[in-house]
């Protein structure tokens, strides 16, 4: 019997894991590994980072939903991974081993990359995790005491930029509710070479929604943007022309700011040759499998997906949550293949549905697949979709807290928009 083991208990690990142990054989043994006890619903970050949310209501406690579905879970962190000996290391000093394994442990989050940005030790704060969005909401409480300028974007080489423009319209409708609004310009600064590029090239018009709505709410930006540093209540943003010419340096006040960081790959598999690329992600071929360690699989944010085409400053792909669940789903059949002693030939299809709330109305995009060009585009703006992102919220919270990955009916509702989420070869 194996043991197949999911490093990361997030978007993409538990649902990961779900379907390895709907797929796995009655013997293996499904073991997650995670340094955090709980679940967070990254999506609604943004609404914590505003008091919409308490931090509480978008955890979910693991080990009591994994000990119902009969999946171990070890509660430690992970500092290293040793494919060559199908070893991982663990802070307590502790040895796990593993069969196959299953690398779903999201991003390293590179603050580090700019002088002065992010919240421990810079000047900005973050909607990444759960933890910074509640500091967020703690600086924004006192912003609002005595406001001024704000900026908002993200830093050259992020690839996740939907939360930054629901931070930027939140925070205008946050203001507007306060009667403040009046007092606060904000700026968006972005690496996007366009807004509403959303580092996919756009989908459908976004460019003409979103740049309508930061036209509706006044809020400048600036495009083809590198943060060169950040000091206390001022931001050096460089900008560029669309050659990645050094165009204009713009010297920015501001009183509160909320950056979105690039990624990297964790420091446990940073550097090992054929596992991962330079910055740290994971490799991969069309089937999720890393291509020298053919037992080790990459699902998530941390696996390595070059830009469709260059961009005057860096922008990375964006990961989204239907994309990561299939990869979650073909993984575990490929899995249950190599356990059968076939060869893996489970192919997930990359789609995007991404929902944008705006505090009182939202954006809805699709995308198939995610990256051009496609068979399906389509980008609306109504209230609904602020109703819908709210109910969805619910829907994916109670669906991890009973251990469901992909219930039928979602797999109904997706193959009727045109979604299909797994192809054999």
């Amino acid at each position: 019997m194996a043991r197949i083991v999911i490093v990361g208990a997030g978007v993409g690990g538990v649902p990961a894991a779900l379907e390895m142990r709907r797929h796995a054989r009655k013997g293996d043994e499904v073991v997650v590994v995670s340094d955090s006890p709980t679940f967070h619903f990254t999506p609604s970050n943004p609404w914590v980072g505003f008091g919409w949310r308490r931090p509480e209501q978008i955890k979910v406690p693991l080990a009591p939903m994994f000990k119902k579905r009969k999946i171990s879970f070890v509660q430690k962190a992970v500092v290293k991974v040793v494919p060559q000996e199908n070893r991982l290391d663990l802070k307590d000093g502790s040895t796990l081993s593993y069969d196959y394994l299953v690398l779903a442990t999201g991003p390293r989050l590179s603050f580090d990359e700019v002088p002065g940005l992010g919240p421990h030790g810079g000047f900005t704060q973050s909607v990444c995790h759960v933890d910074h969005a509640a500091d967020t909401f703690v600086a924004w409480q006192k912003f609002c005491e005595q406001p001024g300028p704000m900026i908002v974007g993200a830093a050259s080489g992020a690839s996740c930029f939907g939360p930054a423009y629901e931070y930027a319209l939140q925070a205008d409708t946050d203001l507007r509710r306060r009667r403040i609004r009046d007092k606060v310009p904000i700026t968006y600064v972005t690496s996007e070479p366009y807004i509403g590029h959303l580092g996919l090239g756009g989908v459908g018009d976004s460019k003409g929604l979103l740049e309508g709505a930061f036209r509706d709410k006044t809020i400048r930006w600036i495009c083809n943007a590198k943060i060169q540093k950040v000091e206390d209540g001022k931001m050096t943003v460089l900008e560029c022309d669309e050659e990645g010419k050094d165009k204009k340096v713009h010297e920015l006040p501001f009183k509160v700011s909320m950056i979105l960081p690039a990624f990297t790959g964790i420091d446990a598999v940073r550097g090992i040759e054929g596992l991962v690329n330079p910055r740290g992600f994971v490799l991969i071929n069309d089937k999720q499998q890393n291509p020298t360690f053919p037992n080790v699989y990459g699902v998530g944010v941390c696996v390595a997906i070059a830009p469709k085409e260059p961009t005057p400053v860096p922008t990375g792909v964006p990961k989204t949550g239907v994309m990561i669940e299939a990869m979650a789903v073909a993984v575990a059949h490929n899995i249950r293949a190599q356990l059968e002693g076939k060869a893996p030939d489970t192919v997930p299809e990359w789609n995007a549905l991404c929902v944008a709330d705006t505090g009182d109305n939202g954006f809805g995009f699709i995308a198939i697949p995610q990256i051009p060009p496609r068979n399906v585009t389509v980008a609306k703006k109504g209230w609904l979709l602020h109703v819908g992102k709210a109910i969805f919220e619910k829907y994916f919270l109670r669906k991890i807290r009973t251990g469901v990955s992909s219930p039928f009916y979602e797999r109904l509702g997706l193959g009727m928009m045109g979604y299909r989420t797994l192809k054999k070869h």
